[in-house]
């Protein structure tokens, strides 16, 4: 191991001691900034407006909680009670179409959401996925 310091280290040591630039505390930062990669609710048994008030409430918290993705549980709409209702497709879940939708169309939460995908090109999943901004 060579222990001799080569003049240029020796320069930048003598710029940086006598200078008043600071050395940036790692550790703090560390501790400050703490991602954490994911974070779910689950929809089912909820009205949409109980749907859609939740999940707004769940985006923010996790925005400020520095979460990165959210995963949505609304599932399929497979026990749903909208055969007793003419107005509405047998074939669609209420909360499956509507909540990503509902996300969507709120411009105060797309401006924290990077990106919402909401498995379109995938058959009968009964979630979606929302990430957010740093």
């Amino acid at each position: 191991m060579n222990k001799k310091l080569s003049n240029k280290d020796l320069k930048d040591w003598k710029n940086f001691v006598e200078g008043n630039e600071k050395v940036q505390n790692k550790d703090y930062i560390k501790d400050q900034i703490k991602y954490k990669n994911e974070a779910t609710i689950d929809l089912h048994g909820f009205s949409l407006d109980h749907a859609n008030s939740k999940v707004e409430k769940f985006i923010v918290d996790c925005f400020n909680k520095k979460v990165l993705k959210l995963n949505i549980i609304t599932g399929k709409g497979l026990r749903s009670k909208v055969d007793k209702d003419p107005y509405q497709s047998k074939n669609l879940g209420i909360l499956k179409y509507s909540v990503p939708e509902f996300i969507k169309s709120n411009t105060e939460l797309m401006k924290i959401i990077k990106k919402v995908d909401d498995n379109t090109d995938e058959k009968n999943l009964g979630f979606f996925s929302v990430y957010l901004k740093l």
